[in-house]
């Protein structure tokens, strides 16, 4: 996003925000295993007048989940006159080697609400429609949490480790991984980075890994971070 000029009019009617997407109770659109949920988010067409939607960004994938908490972000400009109508579109990705939307996934659930509905509510919840048709089925819930982003900005480089963590698996050790979540404004945890998943191990050293101050704790040192440690399981239930 370009920065914006004192001299740029438009400058005092917009703010840079970013939105955090979480979804709960997804429909399964796989047989042997739970979906890999993406999120594509799209914008309408200013005066368009015929419905038509950009896409703005995407999250991550997340295998075999009904219910991911996306790390990635979608930053968008918030201009404070304008209705800017965005659709959330949730896919079960098939094949990671093609386009979702065309012949690599299959459409779970989608969601359309205006950036002001959702900026005033700080988090909105809504539920995802199989389609944008009236009656349409339900397909799970989707939570969006907005923040404008701070303008200051630093680097934070990390390096963890862990010793003598709990064996949680049957038969070898713990497959361990990192969640990192910050705090929000109504006191609830966003997820913002996840490490890798270093396979059995109960004395793991994840890789040293940098991350945007806006991203962490949008550039506020005393703002309360949570930290998990999940053991990974590949039915998703870790």
């Amino acid at each position: 996003m370009a920065a914006q000029s004192p001299s740029d009019p438009t400058s005092r009617f917009r703010t840079c925000v970013e939105l955090r997407i979480l979804c709960e109770g997804l429909t399964n659109k796989d047989v042997l295993s739970k979906s890999d949920p993406v999120c594509i988010v799209k914008q309408m067409r200013k005066a368009s007048g015929s419905g038509k939607f950009d896409k703005l960004g995407q999250t991550e994938m997340i295998k075999d989940t009904l219910n991911p908490r996306f790390a990635r972000p979608i930053i968008i400009d918030y201009f404070f006159e304008e209705v800017q109508t965005l659709q959330f579109m949730v896919f079960d990705v098939d094949d990671e080697s093609k386009d979702v939307q065309n012949g690599g996934g299959e459409l779970i659930g989608m969601m359309e609400a205006t950036l002001g509905t959702i900026v005033s509510n700080g988090t909105l919840t809504a539920k995802l429609k199989q389609s944008n048709e009236k009656g349409a089925a339900v397909a799970g819930s989707i939570q969006v949490h907005s923040e404008e982003v701070s303008a200051q900005i630093f680097e934070v480089t990390m390096n963890w480790r862990g010793a003598n963590l709990d064996k949680k698996d049957f038969f070898g050790k713990s497959d361990p991984y990192l969640e990192f979540n910050r705090s929000n404004p109504d006191g609830s945890f966003t997820v913002v980075h996840r490490t890798e998943v270093i396979k059995n191990t109960l004395s793991p050293n994840w890789r040293m890994f940098s991350l945007d101050s806006r991203a962490l704790c949008n550039s506020d040192k005393t703002r309360p971070i949570k930290i998990s440690c999940f053991d990974w399981d590949s039915d998703g239930s870790h």
